[in-house]
């Protein structure tokens, strides 16, 4: 098993739809062992599966999950680089990033256009979160009519947008320009939108981070699988082949389960 020291990345950002991750290299870079770089897209905002800690360094659940794979796997390191959501599979396209680790879920869609590790390290639910004492929104089909916070092209914002090709009146979807989900539940406080649609461990943990005037309603509405997302190609595919086996044993001796109460208070592994 390979020892490492994970470097302290500075956050950087893709500048634009077409941008470049600053300092970026290529997948032929070679870390300081002789070992073939991957480097990873997260968010920095996302807590508490990926963010950036007080020191400016990337950490979570997500984060953590990727570490203890990469303690395990030879000839290749792992380096982690904020990207923010609305760009991070335009950086896995264009080979800015390898991979993502950033609670992405399995959708037949996401499979259809990306590689992802067969073996899922987080089961994760969808819930609504309103203004607290609201009443009048407890199902999917009370968004309808209503204005709803949204990032585009992630899961939450899939399902609703998948809903209103067949909702009798269509769920007002409000993209977020900042890509923060803090920014879309303060808004879900102050009244400027009625509704967030996420998961609920994210969702709480950035309630009491702010102490936001805001709460979960409802039964979740689906229940979804997160894998590792890995770009297409050779090298996606053996690294695939190589971390399949490794989440597995993850999974198996307890560590998944041990990183998962750590972060989110519960064991949230698929079977």
């Amino acid at each position: 098993m390979k020892r490492k020291q994970y470097i302290s990345l500075s956050l950087v950002l893709l500048l634009g739809a077409g941008g470049v991750l600053s300092g970026c290299s290529s997948k032929e870079e070679a870390s300081t062992t002789g070992e073939q770089v991957i480097l990873v897209g997260t968010q920095n905002d996302y807590p508490p599966f990926a963010f950036a800690d007080e020191n400016n360094e990337l950490t979570g659940y997500d984060v953590e999950v990727v570490k203890a794979v990469d303690e395990k796997l030879d000839g290749y390191t792992f380096e982690f680089t904020a990207v923010p959501w609305d760009s991070m599979f335009l950086a896995l396209e264009s080979n800015k990033i390898q991979a993502i680790a950033d609670q992405v879920a399995k959708t037949p869609e996401r499979q259809e256009k990306y590689l992802f590790t067969d073996e899922s390290y987080f089961a994760a639910e969808t819930v609504i979160a309103v203004k607290t004492g609201r009443e009048d929104i407890q199902t999917i089909e009370d968004l309808e009519g209503k204005k709803i916070g949204a990032l585009a092209g992630d899961s939450y914002t899939l399902l609703l947008e998948e809903y209103n090709k067949k909702a009798a009146k269509a769920i007002d979807l409000k993209y977020s320009e900042s890509g923060n989900p803090s920014e879309i539940l303060q808004d879900v406080q102050n009244g400027r939108i009625d509704a967030y649609v996420n998961d609920p461990i994210m969702i709480n943990a950035v309630l009491e981070k702010n102490n936001l005037d805001v709460e979960i309603v409802g039964q979740p509405l689906v229940n979804d699988d997160m894998g590792i997302v890995l770009k297409n190609g050779e090298q996606g595919e053996e690294l695939k082949a190589l971390i399949d086996p490794i989440l597995e044993e993850l999974k198996q001796d307890g560590t998944l389960a041990e990183l998962s109460k750590k972060w989110t208070g519960g064991e949230y592994i698929p079977e």
